[in-house]
């Protein structure tokens, strides 16, 4: 089983992007599992969300602890008062959304298989909005390959239906821009 943790802030589909790892898992056959947690935060406060993907039943229910993966939306939570590393050790795979470059995150970058892709600049470039959630999985699945491209494609076709094919459109090339 693959743990994924993401983090990021109220507004920034945080919660649609684990909801999305799991339709694509569906897609692709396997057991998977998303779900958030937070209070009553507001737009702006940090969040977290969680996705399993498991080629077997899955039957843990809790928050995930020892995450796998780690997604980070908002590179500002690197120096919060969030924890975001917490439970990551040497194998844990960390994607984070900047616009600095890999080596402005020595202590990740030396303490995990650590990643850095601008997600910003390809949401406001493709969707025209700073909302990076899908940007983000586009670099996920390139990196891990765990889901294929073509699963979280009718992931984005399921999840956004209702609003509408520009919408889609977007999404779907700004996925595309991350992966390649």
């Amino acid at each position: 089983m693959t743990q994924i943790r993401i983090h990021g802030r109220g507004g920034q589909g945080v919660v649609t992007a684990a909801e999305l790892i799991a339709i694509a898992a569906f897609e692709d056959g396997k057991y998977a599992q998303a779900f958030p947690s937070f209070g009553v935060e507001r737009t702006g406060a940090p969040i977290e969300a969680y996705a399993r993907i498991s080629n077997k039943f899955i039957r843990t229910k809790q928050h995930i602890y020892v995450p796998d993966i780690l997604i980070i939306q908002d590179p500002s939570l690197i120096n919060s008062s969030v924890d975001i590393t917490k439970g990551c050790n040497k194998n844990t795979i960390i994607i984070l959304n900047t616009s600095k470059k890999f080596e402005a995150y020595k202590s990740l970058a030396f303490n995990y298989k650590f990643y850095v892709i601008d997600a910003t600049k390809i949401a406001l470039d493709v969707i025209g909005k700073n909302i990076v959630n899908t940007v983000m999985l586009g670099a996920f699945i390139k990196i891990t390959n765990l889901i294929s491209l073509t699963a979280l494609k009718t992931g984005i076709k399921q999840k956004f239906y209702k609003k509408g094919s520009k919408i889609i459109t977007k999404n779907i090339q700004a996925i595309e821009k991350a992966f390649s």
